[in-house]
């Protein structure tokens, strides 16, 4: 049996020891994330997101892992795209207009997507969010250009 001494001492003892193991992963997380170049914000990239937020790209789309897994991963879209086109971004750029205009394709048996009707602004906002979200630090996700 413990005495009433023992189990105090070892609830201390517990609490002070992962106190001490909480403070150092937080000091680790906060010298990540100050130490972490973010790529600056524009104005087309916020209004980018926007036009994903709006249209619920989301419902089923994942961006870097979070949403739905029924289409295709889109955070390293422009990554992909760009490998397609021989590293030309005006060409990855048009590629990926060009595939969102073309939805729904009327392919049998294939998912589609919806066809939006975005205006060129939009589309050209929304692939500089894709441009932007592809050089966020994701410490290699996903782990394939595929998705």
């Amino acid at each position: 049996m413990q005495t009433k001494s023992a189990a105090r001492n070892i609830f201390f003892g517990g609490t002070i020891f992962f106190f001490v193991v909480f403070v150092g992963l937080v000091a680790h997380s906060y010298s990540y994330i100050v130490n972490t170049s973010t790529p600056p914000l524009k104005d087309s990239v916020v209004r980018g997101k926007l036009v994903w937020e709006e249209n619920a790209c989301i419902n089923c789309h994942t961006l870097l892992g979070e949403g739905a897994y029924y289409a295709p991963e889109l955070g390293n879209v422009w990554k992909r795209y760009l490998a397609n086109n021989d590293n030309d971004p005006k060409a990855a750029r048009e590629a990926i207009i060009t595939w969102i205009k073309s939805m729904p394709t009327g392919v049998e048996g294939r998912r589609q997507m919806p066809h939006f009707d975005l205006t060129d602004q939009q589309l050209n906002d929304l692939v500089d969010f894709f441009e932007w979200t592809s050089k966020i630090n994701t410490q290699n996700w996903p782990p394939n250009l595929a998705g």
